[in-house]
């Protein structure tokens, strides 16, 4: 990207945070996992950013925008338990990521936030079989960055 383009980038991103209280950003990548990834939700609601891999942007967006309404007024956000009003499609997880093992994806957090302090979840969902992670029979290539117990 050139300069005009990154430039043009964070001013949408600003724009986004201050109408909407956050912007996602989705990576499509060729030789591993999409993913997709918000800012701004911390400094906005106070809640953690979130992090998914390997879902279709618009899913993404729905899921996001579910856990922004669900958790943006300060009740406690279940980590490592089933939960099935982010999408109607399946029940997820959300389990804690350390900033540090996301600090190569989440480049747009990395440099809006600086030095501050923020944190990440990360969405655990079922293969299509209805699989999750550490399930027998497991398969998909989403990419785990936390620690995930089921």
């Amino acid at each position: 990207m050139t300069e005009e383009q990154i430039e043009r980038y964070f001013e949408k991103l600003n724009e986004n945070i201050k109408e909407y209280g956050y912007h996602l950003t989705y990576v499509s990548a060729s030789d591993s996992p999409s993913f997709c990834y918000s800012t701004g939700i911390y400094s906005t609601y106070n809640i953690p950013e979130v992090f998914i891999s390997s879902l279709p942007q618009g899913l993404c967006s729905e899921i996001i925008e579910n856990y922004v309404e669900a958790f943006k007024d300060g009740k406690g956000i279940p980590l490592n338990e089933k939960l099935s009003f982010l999408t109607v499609r399946f029940p997820v997880y959300l389990i804690n990521v350390p900033v540090s093992a996301l600090k190569e994806y989440v480049l747009s957090s990395v440099k809006i936030y600086g030095d501050e302090k923020y944190k990440y979840l990360q969405v655990i969902y079922p293969d299509t079989e209805g699989n999750f992670p550490n399930d027998v029979g497991y398969d998909y290539d989403q990419e785990i960055m936390g620690k995930f117990i089921n």
